[in-house]
């Protein structure tokens, strides 16, 4: 298998636009990125892209083709996938080994969102036969109940107060205000987001993110190819995508038995195992993380369920700092979910293009020092997840 080199990087700015298409937000990611890697789109030998049934355009998960219809009808191919918020992160994976295994030398990854109002519904059709359909009108619990849950219990395990779940908010807007391509942007103080709206027990508005719009794209290519680009490339060490343990915990259907293990998302825990054994390199190697915060709650708890810092751990981590930029353990140096929002199938490729930027040390005032590893993860619908290790 060759190595495989990112080589591009293009992003439209999260937010709401309601008078912008889908195509005009994915065309300004994939121009970005071409002009970033100085390629033209007649380069593009195959497109990997991120798709949903919000996405507009054809619908039926058919982005990739809405794209190339929209850059020039080449004749290449295209591959759609569909992950929920993690099919940014597997239409990576699926570029990877188009780059990896010879069948093309220039691949370009790209997802986009228009994200509807409210809850993130799943089908939203009425089927008594469709158990996530059975699940919502049964349980009635969306994700911010969800999330509420596992926080209180965390509460009750390692003592985790409602200051501490506050800073979180707090640190992320804190590097998140000097990202242009961040939804919002403003600085928080602890009292700003303890009187923020209560959600869901413990969790406030601030402590949760909000549904976005926007997109990115990330352009893959053999070595070769980069070598002749750049003197120093940013490489994929290692792609891997996972599913979830049937004995995790997590109620994904009607019922699931009681958890065996640590990792409430067995489907995350494994997908960043396999990312950093193929990486070969452990866990404590990785200079900066990306990783989906949904809510303040996972910022606590992955870092512990993948052996980044010790169970119990992650609250003095960030009260000491340590998870700033500048810490021990930069945890979402680009402002993550809360300071961008949720635009689906688009996230795990901002969190890509976030690590790559931070690795070329292009991050400006939010950027880890010396920074030569790092780990990029999502997480989806259906028990799905994608995680990558970039080097250089």
């Amino acid at each position: 298998m060759r190595e495989v080199a990112v080589l591009g990087l293009g992003m439209h700015p999260w937010g709401k636009f309601p008078e912008k298409p889908l195509n005009n937000i994915c065309r300004v990611a994939v121009e970005a990125a071409l002009s970033d890697a100085d390629l033209q789109w007649r380069d593009v030998q195959a497109v990997a892209a991120a798709s949903s049934r919000f996405s507009g355009g054809k619908g039926w998960g058919l982005n990739g083709n809405d794209v190339v219809e929209d850059m020039g009808s080449t004749g290449v191919p295209v591959y759609n996938l569909s992950a929920g918020c993690a099919a940014g992160g597997n239409a990576f994976n699926i570029g990877c080994m188009l780059v990896a295994s010879g069948c093309h030398d220039v691949v370009m990854v790209v997802g986009g969102e228009k994200m509807p109002k409210g809850f993130i519904q799943t089908s939203g059709l009425e089927d008594e036969s469709d158990p996530e359909y059975l699940r919502q009108r049964c349980i009635g619990l969306p994700g911010p109940g969800f999330w509420a849950l596992l926080t209180r219990r965390r509460m009750a395990e390692y003592g985790t107060t409602e200051e501490d779940l506050a800073r979180i908010a707090v640190k992320a807007h804190e590097v998140g205000t000097h990202n242009e391509n961040a939804r919002f942007r403003q600085l928080f103080s602890i009292e700003d987001v303890l009187k923020s709206n209560m959600v869901s027990y413990p969790l406030r508005l601030y402590e949760i993110c909000p549904v976005s719009d926007g997109a990115a794209a990330v352009i893959l290519c053999s070595a070769e190819i980069a070598r002749k680009k750049t003197t120093s490339p940013v490489t994929v060490a290692a792609s891997a995508v996972a599913t979830a343990r049937f004995d995790d915990g997590i109620p994904r259907a009607l019922a699931c038995p009681i958890g065996s293990g640590s990792a409430h998302h067995s489907e995350a825990a494994i997908a960043v195992g396999r990312a950093l054994e193929t990486a070969a390199v452990g866990p404590k190697d990785i200079d900066l993380v990306e990783l989906q915060d949904n809510t303040v709650y996972y910022e606590l708890a992955f870092p512990e369920e993948w052996g980044l810092c010790e169970p119990g751990e992650s609250e003095s981590l960030m009260r000491a700092g340590e998870t700033l930029p500048t810490g021990r353990l930069p945890i979402n140096p680009s402002g993550g979910f809360l300071c961008f929002g949720e635009a689906t199938t688009a996230q795990g490729l901002f969190q890509i293009c976030e690590v790559g930027w931070q690795l070329r040390g292009a991050a400006a005032q939010r950027q880890v020092p010396n920074a030569k590893l790092g780990l990029a993860q999502s997480l989806g619908l259906g028990g799905n997840a994608a995680a990558a290790v970039l080097k250089r």
